[in-house]
């Protein structure tokens, strides 16, 4: 399973440059189409465009994102003139909307139809803070179109403001999608597939725990017999409530994954703001969560030391590093808890807890 190498490279800059959809059709002709399910608690404007206020209904649908074929692994080409290029920007192909729940959980049904072992598989990714809707989509396309990844993708997008003062607003929309996306992973897990990867980035992480809480709690341990893993990136989570929540789910699904960095910025101002130190994102203490079966995946040798929250994840030397890796699916599959030799890194473990540093450097 390749479940490691998207876990890693799954992370989004919270404040990337802006852009919005672009309607091109026929522009997969020339770019290379990524086909993402979508699910969502946003408000559709009156053109039927995903907007940051929040949606009375859950509304599910299909995305082909076009990406151009020459341009370096890791950029999303925003069209920023008139005219919009096929050979050098990102435009949304063909989109569908699906009328109810069940169209949604069909269409993918009728996608997994002749897929055998990782195929399927399905991604279900979770944005994070200061999020538009089309932000989070492209950042998903291109990270599977680089990593040429073989999941079924879903994309769940929940109101964020998609402003960087807007962190109040951020927080209470996260939880107000918190439902939605219970409904959300409990659609993927009816439509077939084999197991579910649940992938949270900075607020979205703690969207993808407060869910997992809810299952938890509404079924036990057979609500989340289909979650296959979980990867917290940069989470946004004070830690005594992390492990709160991690208590009460009980068995956490496994691998799971917290790629951390002490240099995040962004997330060293949401601690100040509650009056902490430290978010869980940012913490490199393994003896803080050694009672959970976690590994904690430090990443501070690829931080830039901006703000922006992305630790270089979408940067080429960093995605070359990790598609270098031999024989890392196999290896991750065998054992759920990450073991010297996998990485180039040093491994430290504390209890349950395995905490993993991965140096900087180009293969």
């Amino acid at each position: 399973m390749r479940f490691l190498v998207l876990s890693v490279v799954l992370a989004l800059s919270a404040c990337a440059p802006r852009g919005t959809i672009t309607y091109f059709p026929g522009a997969g002709q020339t770019g290379d189409v990524q086909n993402i399910f979508v699910a969502s608690t946003r408000e559709l404007d009156e053109d039927g465009a995903p907007t940051s206020n929040r949606g009375g209904e859950l509304l599910f649908g299909h995305v082909g994102v076009s990406i151009p074929e020459n341009r370096e692994p890791g950029e999303i080409n925003w069209p920023h003139r008139a005219t919009p290029d096929p050979s050098e920007h990102f435009l949304v192909d063909n989109y569908e909307r699906f009328a109810s729940r069940r169209a949604f959980e069909a269409a993918m049904s009728r996608t997994l139809r002749g897929r055998r072992g990782e195929e399927r598989t399905a991604t279900v990714f979770v944005h994070g803070f200061n999020n538009r809707f089309s932000e989070g989509l492209y950042r998903f396309a291109q990270l599977n179109a680089d990593l040429d990844l073989p999941f079924l993708p879903v994309h769940y997008s929940w109101p964020s403001a998609g402003h960087p003062l807007g962190y109040g607003y951020d927080r209470d929309s996260m939880l107000y999608a918190r439902d939605g996306l219970e409904a959300t992973l409990r659609s993927v897990s009816r439509s077939g597939v084999d197991e579910v990867l649940l992938v949270g980035h900075s607020m979205g992480a703690l969207l993808s725990m407060e869910a997992l809480r809810q299952m938890a709690i509404a079924d036990g341990q057979k609500g989340l017999s289909k979650i296959g893993g979980v990867v917290l990136i940069s989470p946004d989570i004070d830690l005594d409530l992390f492990r709160q929540q991690a208590k009460r789910i009980g068995k956490l699904p496994q691998p799971f994954f917290i790629f951390t960095s002490s240099r995040d910025r962004a997330l060293q101002l949401s601690a100040r703001l509650t009056g902490q130190t430290t978010r869980l994102g940012n913490t490199t203490d393994v003896a803080e969560l050694a009672e959970l079966d976690v590994t904690l995946v430090d990443l501070s040798a690829f931080s830039d030391g901006e703000a922006d929250h992305s630790v270089a994840f979408a940067s080429p030397a960093f995605l070359r590093l990790i598609n270098s890796i031999p024989n890392l699916s196999a290896a991750i599959s065998a054992s759920p808890t990450v073991q010297p030799g996998l990485l180039p890194g040093t491994v430290l473990v504390v209890q349950n807890a395995t905490r993993l540093v991965i140096p900087n450097g180009t293969p």
